[in-house]
């Protein structure tokens, strides 16, 4: 599992200005269910994305090609994570760490 947290690096009005962009990159990922929730940070100085996965470099070059990225007015910070504990609704999730 990975958190992606951005930080806009821009003034919000060139965040703007790219956010369809940033939403219909999202997108195929949710439906392929890489991306499992999304949202702005409050204050609004940037977002969370968190994502399924175990491919630390595939992540990193995932969020490379987030058009908020390619703009340069966002930095990530990709944080890898197992998911020893989650919901119910989550169980499929569950990381079985093996150490």
């Amino acid at each position: 599992m990975f958190v992606l947290e951005l930080t806009y690096t821009a003034p919000l009005e060139r965040i703007e200005e790219l956010i369809a962009d940033h939403v219909a990159w999202l997108k195929p990922q949710y439906e392929a269910g890489v991306f499992l929730m999304s949202g702005r940070k409050d204050p609004r100085d940037g977002g969370l994305i968190i994502a399924a996965g175990d491919d630390r470099a595939a992540m990193e070059e995932l969020v490379a090609s987030d058009p908020f990225s390619v703009a340069g007015v966002c930095e990530y910070r990709v944080t890898q994570f197992l998911a020893t504990n989650v919901a119910p609704a989550l169980e499929q999730f569950r990381d079985q760490p093996s150490v």
